[in-house]
């Protein structure tokens, strides 16, 4: 039996939108050809692939993992592509990317302005993805370059055939507000003396409380996070009104008269942003993750 390129890529994007309706629409098909495509798939299988609701559709048990190997087959054609237009002379003229929000503000934007210079004829694309997600995007070729980042406590992605490469090391710090009584206290702060505070960080499962979680366990308390939010930005404003501290990487905090920044007393935390391409990644790849890697030099060094 052999399975349908063309079926296994629907698969793969009704897995990623969640629902028939918002995969047709990516894929500019109508909702009943996708279910058409889907129900030749199991026929061909013989097995349930997805289950359908009125909230969308989530995949069993053989359709995650024929999704997983889905992925790997795109993205081994689009490498055959790329590998075919090279043999007669003709480079890749687009590059996607795909970075979380802080990553894209801090260190994306001169390094694709840099690429743009030297490639003006090269389609830049940027796709903002909050980790873990994304990996998945590169197995199958529709990015060429995901930045992520892994904080203390949480789990490794598999890599699963691509590369992962260490880029910029972040540390965390805590913030506080200006009137803190900790605020202009010398030397480093014991998490331990923050224990009765009010926490401001990511809902439960969110990468930064999970590395909250993990940290305060260690200082021998649960912190009492009063306020979930994932975005860092909304963080320093609750931050800077006095409604609680937080504990924050480096890169997102600036000059602020309102909020302190702080190190914390021993070996200090921090979330480790990485690169992550296929293993024989093109010309264009390669050197924007050298402009990447000039990029977080700068970052490090001003820090």
């Amino acid at each position: 039996m052999a399975l349908d390129v063309g079926r296994l890529r629907v698969l793969v994007e009704v897995s990623r939108a969640g629902s028939i309706a918002a995969a047709a629409r990516r894929m500019s098909y109508t909702p009943s050809a996708v279910s058409q495509q889907l129900s030749k798939l199991e026929a061909e299988l013989g097995a349930r692939l997805v289950e359908r609701s009125g909230a969308g559709v989530r995949l069993t048990q053989v359709g995650a993992v024929l999704v997983r190997h889905g992925e790997r087959v795109l993205g081994a054609l689009r490498e055959a592509e790329v590998a075919a237009a090279s043999a007669v002379g003709a480079e890749p003229r687009q590059l996607a990317i795909g970075t979380f929000a802080t990553a894209g503000a801090a260190l994306v934007p001169a390094a694709l302005a840099e690429l743009r210079g030297r490639h003006p004829d090269v389609h830049l694309s940027v796709l903002d993805l909050e980790p873990p997600r994304g990996y998945e995007l590169v197995t199958s070729g529709d990015l060429d370059l995901l930045i992520t980042h892994r904080y203390p406590g949480v789990a490794a992605v598999p890599t699963q055939g691509l590369v992962r490469r260490p880029l910029l090391t972040d540390p965390l710090k805590i913030v506080l507000p200006a009137a803190h009584p900790l605020a202009g206290a010398p030397g480093r702060i014991a998490l331990a003396d923050l224990a009765t505070e009010h926490w401001i960080s990511g809902g439960l499962g969110v990468p930064n409380r999970v590395c909250l979680e993990a940290v305060t366990a260690r200082a021998g308390f649960t912190p009492r996070v009063s306020y979930e939010t994932a975005d860092y930005a909304l963080t320093l404003a609750l931050v800077r009104v006095g409604l609680g501290v937080a504990l924050v990487p480096a890169m997102v905090v600036a000059d602020d008269p309102a909020i302190r920044v702080r190190s914390l007393d021993g070996p200090a935390p921090a979330r480790q942003i990485s690169i992550v391409h296929r293993r024989r990644p093109t010309a264009l790849v390669t050197e924007l993750v050298g402009l990447l890697r000039r990029a977080a030099e700068r970052q490090a060094a001003a820090r």
